[in-house]
C-alpha cells in the first residue's frame, strides 16, 4: 500500500503521537506496525518495550511478580515512549487504558484510538490464549467476555473508536485511515 495525499496530509497534521488502545486479539499490534509504516512514522510496542526491558516475557513479569509490578514497568515505559520521539505509532497492552497514570499520560500526550471488538471475535483472533496471562486460568471466552464489561468503560474515553469485527488487519488498517482523515477533516 502506497501513501496517499490524505494519509500524508494526516502525518503532516497528528500533532501527537497516536496509541491504540483495547482488548488483547483487537489488532493493535498488527494494525500499529502497517500504519506506522504506511504514513512513515516510527512504531512501538509497549508490551514488547518491557519484555526487553526485563529480559522475560509478559507471562513471566506476571507469574513471578504478579500484575501490579507488571502495571508499574507499563506505566513508567508508556510514559517513556510518549516523551521519547513525538509523533509515533504506540501499542499498549490490554490494561493499560484501564490504568490511571497510564490513561491519564496517554491523554495528555497521545491521541487515543479504541480498535473495538466482540469478545468471540476476539478469541478467535488470539492464535495462543495460554501465552496470555489473564486467560490461562480458565474458558477464554468468558474471561474475555467478562474484562470487556470491565474495560469497555475505559476504553470508550478513548479520543476514537474503530470496530473491527469480522475485518482482516488490511481492511481494519483502512478503517482507521478513514477514520484520522475524518477526525482531522481532510477530504
Amino acid at each position: 500500500m502506497s501513501i496517499s495525499k490524505h494519509q500524508a496530509r494526516i502525518l503532516a497534521q497528528m500533532p501527537k503521537s497516536l496509541v491504540l488502545v483495547g482488548h488483547m486479539g483487537s489488532g493493535k499490534s498488527c494494525v500499529g506496525r502497517k500504519l506506522a509504516e504506511i504514513l512513515n512514522m516510527n512504531y512501538a510496542d509497549s508490551d514488547q518495550r518491557i519484555e526487553a526491558i526485563a529480559g522475560i516475557s509478559t507471562a513471566d513479569i506476571f507469574e513471578l511478580y504478579g500484575e501490579e509490578k507488571f502495571r508499574t514497568l507499563e506505566t513508567r515505559e508508556l510514559k517513556a515512549l510518549l516523551n521519547a520521539r513525538p509523533r509515533q505509532i504506540i501499542s499498549v497492552g490490554g490494561g493499560a487504558f484501564c490504568q490511571p497514570a497510564s490513561h491519564e499520560a496517554i491523554k495528555k500526550h497521545a491521541l487515543s484510538l479504541w480498535l473495538q471488538a466482540q469478545p468471540k471475535t476476539l478469541i478467535a483472533r488470539i492464535s495462543n490464549t495460554s501465552s496470555r496471562p489473564l486467560l490461562k486460568d480458565g474458558d477464554p471466552l468468558k474471561i474475555i467476555t467478562a474484562l470487556t464489561a470491565k474495560r469497555d468503560a475505559f476504553y470508550a474515553q478513548a479520543d476514537l473508536v474503530v470496530n473491527t469485527d469480522g475485518l482482516e488487519i488490511s481492511e481494519s488498517v483502512e478503517k482507521v485511515l478513514d477514520t484520522l482523515i475524518t477526525y482531522f477533516k481532510i477530504g
